[in-house]
């Protein structure tokens, strides 16, 4: 699944590539899949879309808001799987969830791997959308301070239990945060996937709060992880600390080995030494 420092960079590569240009045709998936969702039929997208231009890309979370001009933003959500650019005379791929043709018969394709979101929106309604109306702040936002997300400890700390791996990944309290990056965000934390969020001390909160901005940051910078792909279809250069390929190799920073549990609905790689 695509997370925020992928979905940051596809709206760079489309605000450098795709932006200004004007569309000739587009059109929904070809290929019926019951996890990506429309709010429109074929037809409607096809005629809603005809000749618009291909406007300013921004990413929110793990979603890309792209204005389509006059009128309009394409909504692209939760998705994993390929997002692409294909110069002309490229091959249209068999399977797609959306196909965009444009004048100069450059291409756009999304296909999604296991679910998504592929909605059009007039323009000033694009944030009604279930997933996306009650968004909260994102760690790319200047509002992500320190005290913000101190604050968002402190509120959940009096409501659930709650550890410190579901801080980051369960109910976007963190939008674009997922179980891949959460791994290494915990690791330069120094703390275990299962730490309640209930007995992080000032020094605990400071160093997972630098975590988290400086690993997101770093991810985005290289433009994104090594398993994922960019909008011209080349991998990310940010290898994973912990992954599975780390599992049982020593630690970069004590020796120790690296473990495997599973916890929240996937797997987590962790030092048992080095985070506690």
């Amino acid at each position: 699944m695509f997370e925020l420092p992928e979905m940051v960079n596809f709206a760079r590569q489309m605000n450098q590539t795709l932006k200004g240009k004007t569309i000739k045709r587009a059109v929904l998936g070809n290929t019926p899949h019951k996890f990506v969702w429309y709010n429109r039929t074929h037809d409607e997208f096809e005629k809603l879309t005809k000749n618009k231009t291909f406007g300013e890309a921004r990413a929110k979370g793990r979603w890309l808001f792209i204005d389509l001009e006059p009128g309009y933003v394409l909504v692209l959500g939760e998705f994993g799987g390929k997002v692409l650019y294909h110069p002309p005379g490229s091959q249209v791929p068999k399977k797609y969830h959306l196909y965009i043709i444009f004048d100069d018969n450059a291409f756009f394709t999304a296909t999604t791997q296991m679910w998504g979101a592929v909605e059009l929106y007039e323009k000033g309604k694009e944030l009604s959308g279930k997933y996306v109306k009650d968004m909260k702040t994102t760690p790319f936002e200047a509002a992500f301070t320190y005290k913000y997300f101190c604050d968002i400890i402190d509120t959940l700390a009096k409501e659930e239990k709650k550890s410190v791996k579901g801080l980051l990944t369960q109910d976007q309290t963190i939008p674009g945060l997922g179980n891949a990056i959460a791994q290494d965000i915990l690791f330069k934390a120094r703390l275990h996937p299962k730490h309640s969020i209930n007995d992080l001390n000032a020094d605990q909160k400071q160093q997972l709060y630098s975590a988290i901005i400086e690993t997101v940051q770093e991810v985005t910078e290289k433009g994104g992880r090594y398993d994922e792909y960019d909008l011209y279809n080349k991998p990310g250069k940010y290898i994973r600390l912990m992954d599975k390929n780390a599992v049982k190799h020593p630690c970069p920073q004590c020796g120790g080995k690296i473990e495997k549990i599973q916890y929240l609905g996937g797997a987590c790689y962790f030092c048992p030494k080095c985070q506690n």
